[in-house]
């Protein structure tokens, strides 16, 4: 079988890739990269174009322009090759309602070439990693919005794909299951696959991934978003029940280069927002001011670093 692929770092790349329907550019310029064994989010508002670029990705909408590589194949010369090296999930199940869950995980496996014996066996296994393996025997339109997500998850790995393009995974999911979820893309990860996956809940992509891209308008917002997202995670608010948490605070700033966005804290201030370069420089202020004698409650960063950052930008971008 001659190689088709080129020399890469990356299992996924896209470089000034665009799309337009009509007169409706729905991607403008979108670059990304994928490295193996790591899990990529992709975040914007809808419309932004994240579908879109999902799509021309896993080989299955042809770009305007710019350039587009899966394993170091392009799915415009060679869409058989590349498509055989990535798993689709869409945010819809879209399969036959009376097939059961077994037979759509074998349909899908034979027509990527597996024997019926194997299709079976290695769809059975996928139902039980999703935790659908009670449900083998039940047709897809009995199954609820979560169970026909996580059955169109089985769906994408039925031929053990290099590449994972997952679009709203989360979708519908319960509490339990999103956990599971979140637990399953990192062993996919661990296991060297490349995902790339798109969600609108940033909480839960910030212990999932490890890089994230934005999109805005059709277009992907490299280094501007990348500065935002390091920006969120040096904040942190620090409570305490007891001491002279502002005194402390100006103190630390002197000895540690801390920001204090919250600059003006009266004597009797018992919460601050304050700027830590990472967990060394957090745990040395803690040191700090229990030293000063400030009874400390909480350091902790602020929430979600890419929920911040994309709020930020999504600001700054109206």
């Amino acid at each position: 079988m001659t190689d088709v692929s080129t020399t890469t770092t990356y299992a996924l790349e896209a470089s000034g890739v665009g799309r337009a329907f009509g007169s409706v550019r729905a991607v403008v310029n979108a670059s990304l990269a994928v490295k193996p064994g790591s899990v990529t989010a992709l975040i914007g508002p809808n419309g932004c174009g994240k579908t879109t670029l999902m799509l021309m990705l896993a080989g299955l909408l042809k770009p305007d322009g710019g350039t587009i590589h899966v394993g170091g194949v392009s799915p415009l010369e060679h869409p058989k090759a590349a498509r055989t090296d990535v798993g689709w999930m869409p945010d819809v199940l879209g399969t036959w309602e009376s097939l059961t869950c077994l037979e759509t995980l074998e349909t899908f496996g034979r027509a990527y070439g597996a024997s019926a014996a194997d299709a079976k066996t290695n769809g059975f296994a996928l139902l039980q990693r999703v935790h659908l393996a009670e449900l083998a025997t039940q047709p897809a339109r009995v199954l609820s919005r979560g169970q026909k997500q996580r059955l169109s998850l089985a769906r994408a790995l039925v031929h053990d794909p290099s590449v994972l393009i997952l679009d709203e995974p989360a979708s519908g999911l319960d509490p339990r299951s999103r956990v599971e979820l979140r637990d399953l893309v990192r062993q996919l990860a661990a296991d060297g696959k490349a995902v790339l996956v798109s969600s609108h809940v940033l909480a839960e992509l910030d212990e999932m991934v490890d890089d994230a891209v934005f999109m805005s308008k059709g277009v992907t917002l490299g280094d501007i978003a990348d500065a935002e997202v390091a920006r969120a995670r040096t904040r942190w608010r620090v409570v305490a029940i007891e001491g002279d948490l502002a005194a402390a605070l100006a103190e630390a700033k002197r000895d540690f280069m801390i920001e204090m966005p919250d600059a003006k804290l009266s004597p009797s201030s018992t919460s601050a927002l304050v700027s830590v370069a990472g967990d060394a420089d957090a745990a040395d202020l803690l040191a700090a001011l229990v030293g000063a004698k400030v009874r400390v409650a909480r350091v902790a960063p602020v929430g979600s670093a890419l929920e911040q950052a994309y709020l930020t930008m999504e600001t700054e971008r109206r």
